[in-house]
Formats: structure tokens, C-alpha cells, sequence
């Protein structure tokens, strides 16, 4: 069952792809293909960039935090602290020792960094695509006659698959093959 889901899906996505080429090839010029490139090349880049910035104020973000944390620990652990409390009453009490509970563990290290890492993963990745479509939004957008032709071509490729999945639906095919 999940081979022919498999089979089914790289069917789909290649007549989705030949259809979009037909698109590309016959609505726009080459310079629209040309600027669309670069968009999206400006927007695969600008994500990465914003990815790899991310993940490394993470790692260091992570290294301060684990540093620091390794020094509270250690003056802690240098200080002077009570043993007992004295009660008004003359009552004794021992306070337990709790350094084994805030001493810096290897679990720890591991969260941190994966935390802080993933973190800045995820907020650079966002920033860099933000700055990165509006950018490429920007460079599309600047010539009327260029944005214009690229719209006609998108609206004319989703008329084609909306055609395709009505052929599909009044031929009595339980599944959509095309989706957009």
C-alpha cells in the first residue's frame, strides 16, 4: 500500500512539475524566468545565511550560559555555608547539602546546547526567510509589466490543476491525484 501511495505521489508531483514547465516556457519571457531564478536563489540563500548565523549565536549562547553556570556552581560550592540552623527554642536542625543537586551535569550540557542550538536554528531560519522573500518579493515587483506576466502565469497554472482535478473528480477517481 505505501509503495503505490509512493508511486502515486512521484506521478503527481511530476505532472505537477511538467505542467508548471509548460507555464514557465510559454507564459513568461526569459528574463522572467531569469528574475524568478534569482529570487529564488536570493531567498535559498538569505535562509541559509540566517540558518547557520542562528545556530552559531545558539552554540554561543549556550557555551556562556554552560560557563556560567559551571562558575555560580563553583564559587558555590567554594563558599562558607551553615550546617545547622538554631531554632529560638534551642532546637537544632542540619541543613542538607544540596551541591550534588545544582553541580553541572552532562544531561545538562547536552539540553543546553541542543536547546540554545535548535533555538537559534529556528529564529535565524525565519529571519533569513522573511528578509530573504522580501527581498525577492522587491526584485520581482520593481518592472509592472514583469509582475504582471508572472501573475497571469500562476493564475493560468492553477486554472490548469483546478481543470484537472474536476476531470479527475467527474471521472469518478476516489483520490485526487493533482493538488496545489
Amino acid at each position: 500500500m505505501s509503495e503505490s501511495l509512493a508511486v502515486l505521489r512521484r506521478t503527481q508531483n511530476q505532472e505537477l512539475a511538467d505542467l508548471a514547465d509548460q507555464h514557465l516556457k510559454h507564459d513568461l519571457t526569459e528574463s522572467d524566468r531569469q528574475k524568478l531564478k534569482s529570487a529564488a536563489s536570493t531567498v535559498s540563500t538569505a535562509t541559509m545565511i540566517g540558518t547557520l548565523a542562528g545556530l552559531s549565536l545558539g552554540a554561543y549562547f549556550a557555551f556562556k550560559v554552560r560557563s556560567n553556570r559551571r562558575k555560580m556552581f563553583q564559587a558555590f560550592r567554594a563558599t562558607e555555608k551553615p550546617t545547622h540552623v538554631r531554632f529560638a527554642s534551642g532546637r537544632e536542625e542540619a541543613i542538607p547539602d544540596i551541591s550534588p543537586l545544582v553541580k553541572p551535569s552532562t544531561f545538562g550540557d547536552f539540553l543546553t546546547y541542543t536547546l540554545f542550538a535548535s533555538g537559534g536554528v529556528l529564529l535565524g531560519g525565519e529571519t533569513g526567510l522573511l528578509i530573504g522573500g522580501a527581498t525577492a518579493k522587491r526584485s520581482i515587483t520593481s518592472d509592472p509589466e514583469t509582475k504582471q506576466r508572472i501573475e497571469n502565469a500562476f493564475r493560468s497554472f492553477r486554472a490548469d490543476v483546478l481543470r484537472k482535478q474536476i476531470e479527475q473528480l467527474e471521472g469518478g477517481k476516489n483520490q485526487l491525484e493533482l493538488s496545489l
